[in-house]
């Protein structure tokens, strides 16, 4: 009878180890989420960020004073070249650019660098009606924990969301805890810590629906995972041992 009762409690704490649906799915509640309008964000530019800023003028030639020119005889197809070319915000968060010297971009979006670089132009009679891009050349976002692939990706769009980031490494493992991700954030000198609840879809106006580049997340191992590891080392070898005692149960008490 002892031995019965301590098979019967080894087999709930299988059943215990088990993760449910609610635990797995993503967006649980997308069928009651209303129609939202999207809030689109720049990022803030921040120290050792490199830059990618191109000027032209009414009168192309004036401009090529105001841009880098790439060595030798490289295209403008080689990312990791246009990155050595490019601009490296200091870690006081400034550019020296051509002709104009030191500039201060600390706290500025790409777009408000922008606008700023053709008034300095216009205004202090460098170029005729001036126009200015700049592209932020090493935006990147680290996955590590429960994931398939983990490690640090570039992208270079503007923005991508949590999910899209986590689709880089891979998904999530069946491991992972879906419903506690944790994304850590460095931005103007301070570090913040979220946590996301990727079964439900209440975040997805929060800031931290879209990623910022350097933004950390982290997948931890959900319940089921760390109990095994903690058990055995993995729920295949803890039915293993299960399955052993019990057929040794039936033996001994035959």
């Amino acid at each position: 009878m002892k031995n019965t009762l301590a098979a019967l409690g080894l087999l709930l704490l299988l059943l215990q180890s088990c993760a449910s649906k609610k635990d797995i799915l993503y967006f649980q509640d997308a069928k009651t989420l209303a129609p939202q309008q999207i809030q689109y964000t720049n990022p803030n530019i921040q120290a050792n960020d490199i830059l990618d800023i191109k000027v032209s003028a009414l009168v192309p030639e004036t401009a090529l004073p105001y841009n880098k020119q790439l060595l030798g005889n490289a295209t403008a197809t080689n990312l990791e070249l246009i990155k050595l070319q490019g601009y490296l915000v200091s870690t006081q968060g400034s550019i020296v650019f051509p002709v104009l010297g030191s500039l201060n971009v600390k706290d500025l979006t790409p777009a408000q660098l922008e606008t700023q670089l053709q008034e300095l132009l216009e205004k202090g009679g460098h170029l005729v009606q001036p126009t200015v891009s700049v592209r932020l050349l090493n935006a990147k976002v680290t996955v590590l924990g429960e994931v398939k692939n983990p490690g640090t990706y570039s992208f270079t769009e503007h923005q991508i969301s949590l999910p899209q980031a986590l689709g880089y490494a891979g998904d999530l493992t069946i491991n992972g805890e879906r419903n506690n991700i944790m994304l850590i954030r460095e931005e103007n000198g301070q570090r913040s810590v979220a946590h996301i609840d990727l079964t439900k879809t209440d975040w997805f106006n929060s800031p931290y629906y879209y990623i910022k580049p350097n933004d950390f997340i982290v997948v931890n191992p959900n319940g089921p995972k760390v109990k095994s590891a903690g058990f055995v080392g993995n729920t295949g070898t803890l039915i293993s041992v299960a399955s052993i005692i019990l057929t040794s149960i039936v033996l001994i008490t035959r």
